[in-house]
């Protein structure tokens, strides 16, 4: 009896290992909402790195992670490290692309999982309010196919991502003097 349970179990762990190796290699995860402030008090709050503690909802899960700067003051070339608690880990992230319309950053998480992401800030004007697209795409290594058998990437972090553009939204749609930091 002993022996068939353990050749079941057996058995399980290679169906969820052979469907996991099946999962796709890349990943890509999505959320907008329409912003009415013009595109480039989006961007000055995306292309500050100081900034981001206003409107990004990891701030908000570890009030003390370490934060480093270092880099340009903001803009390409501008880099936050951190590291906090479980919930947001341990990485670095660096701005690489910042047109008008576009913000790129290259995010880079050391802990507790090592991945490596591009994000993109996509900004389109349409009137008095701007379309905003936050965007990260990056690879599925076997670890990370393996946890997507069980709960997508989107699942993870897109609440994070509608709270971040709810919070982005409030502090560009909020006058300069209600939303400055001490």
């Amino acid at each position: 009896m002993i022996k068939k349970i353990g050749i079941g179990i057996l058995a399980l762990i290679a169906i969820v290992l052979a469907f996991a190796a099946t999962k796709p290699d890349t990943f890509s995860i999505e959320r907008s909402t329409n912003i009415k402030a013009p595109p480039e008090t989006i961007h000055a709050l995306l292309t500050d790195l100081h900034k981001w503690a206003v409107w990004s909802p990891w701030e908000k899960m570890d009030p003390t992670m370490k934060r480093t700067f270092s880099g340009a003051a903001s803009g390409v070339g501008a880099a936050y490290a951190w590291e906090g608690n479980g919930a947001v880990g341990q990485g670095r992230m660096e701005i690489k692309g910042a047109s008008p319309t576009k913000v790129t950053v290259q995010l880079d998480f050391l802990a507790p999982m090592e991945a490596s992401n591009e994000v993109n800030f996509v900004l389109t004007p349409q009137g008095d309010t701007t379309h905003v697209v936050w965007a990260m795409s990056g690879a599925n290594n076997f670890l990370a196919k393996l946890m997507h058998v069980f709960v997508s990437m989107d699942s993870l972090v897109g609440k994070d991502f509608e709270a971040g553009l709810r919070d982005l939204k409030n502090a560009a749609e909020t006058p300069p003097a209600a939303n400055s930091q001490p």
